[in-house]
């Protein structure tokens, strides 16, 4: 990518291809981007750093940029170690540099680093503005977007939005992919539980005269605003994203997971979109993700050991950790000699808000028959019409 993103603003982040899992739980098979910027003026500010696993090449993007300069100041946006691991070290390479948070960001910067920052700090709230010559900075508080600290910044000559994790996504910069997939898969599994904080930021974005967003994470955004801004409102206000069926099957020994198949077959054939995850083997963030695309959710699970196969169970408390609501669930179960998997799985949703489930419960024995098919038809029915 060009590094000038603007004629003042220069992008010094670093591309991650190596990594195997992004938060040591999530697969990003096409790594991830640690994004960083510095707007050059009569002072220059440096718009977060890094993670530790790119200090050099990082460190090397902002000498390049700075040339024979030094920083006026340190933006730091959001205290988690993937954006911020190198304050220390930045601070100390250059120690007329002022380090910019709030009063949240200095209250946890202790916790990372021991560092003296007596006579540094310059502590911004809520519409607060900082002057680098022709560009100013205002500050746009975020809390737990998604963490209590987080803050944006908006630079009013550019009209550019710095927006912390806000509108990231998986992926590094090279990579040729759609931003909608991996930024929703991002925002459902980070972000997701705190959908009445993005609305509020939306709701103070509104009000800016916005040309360009630049994430913490995946590419910067110039073109089209509206449509990821209208998906962001989509997922933060926990509403569908499209109509269709996700069946999240969890089989022992592949009983259950061939009814669940015919299921998803028969709902196919009605005309509705229907998607199929194995929760024993697919990735658990792309099931989160597929939850809250769709309007409608299908659990199929095992009972075991008097309880729900760990794998749905483990998606369900999934769901329920980013506020699963505003859905459309069905059940189907299966057990040998007593099944009570979709009694449990009721009372674990039950719990969630604006459920609606639809009858029947499918209950099969062991393996489907002519009478559980036939509850299989009618849930089929109740689901489509």
């Amino acid at each position: 990518m060009d590094k000038k993103i603007t004629d003042s603003i220069i992008y010094i982040g670093v591309d991650d291809k190596d990594i195997d899992l992004f938060e040591s739980q999530y697969v990003v098979p096409n790594g991830v981007s640690y994004n960083s910027y510095v707007i050059m003026d009569d002072k220059i500010a440096i718009m977060d750093t890094a993670d530790a696993r790119v200090t050099d090449k990082w460190f090397a993007n902002l000498r390049e940029a700075l040339g024979d300069r030094k920083p006026d100041y340190l933006v730091v946006s959001h205290l988690e170690p993937d954006h911020a691991s190198n304050i220390q070290k930045v601070a100390e390479a250059y120690p007329d540099m002022q380090i910019v948070g709030n009063a949240k960001t200095f209250n946890m910067m202790g916790q990372f680093f021991d560092i003296d920052l007596t006579d540094r700090k310059v502590v911004v709230a809520e519409g607060d503005k900082l002057s680098l010559g022709k560009h100013e900075l205002t500050f746009v508080m975020a809390p737990m977007v998604h963490w209590p600290e987080v803050m944006m910044e908006y630079e009013s000559t550019d009209k550019v939005l710095f927006s912390a994790d806000g509108f990231g996504k998986f992926g590094a910069l090279d990579t040729d992919e759609d931003w909608t997939c991996e930024a929703r898969r991002y925002y459902f599994n980070i972000v997701g539980k705190y959908g009445a904080q993005v609305q509020a930021v939306l709701k103070k974005a509104a009000g800016l005269d916005i040309e360009k967003i630049c994430p913490l994470h995946g590419p910067i955004l110039t073109e089209n605003l509206g449509f990821y801004i209208d998906k962001y409102n989509t997922w933060s206000s926990y509403q569908p994203e499209d109509e269709g069926i996700l069946v999240a099957c969890a089989s022992i020994h592949g009983n259950t997971k061939k009814a669940a198949e015919l299921l998803a077959e028969k709902l196919k054939a009605t005309g509705v979109k229907v998607a199929f995850t194995d929760l024993c083997r697919d990735d658990m963030a792309e099931a989160v993700e597929d939850a809250f695309r769709y309007d409608r959710l299908v659990l199929c699970a095992c009972t075991y050991d008097g309880g729900i196969f760990p794998p749905m169970e483990d998606f369900l408390h999934h769901l329920k950790a980013k506020a699963y609501q505003n859905r459309k669930l069905a059940f189907m179960e299966n057990g040998s000699w007593a099944p009570t998997a979709a009694r449990q799985m009721k009372a674990i949703v039950e719990g969630f808000k604006n459920i609606e489930c639809v009858e029947p419960v499918v209950t099969i024995k062991s393996t489907l028959n002519e009478a559980s098919e036939k509850q299989m038809d009618e849930l089929v029915a109740a689901l489509t019409k």
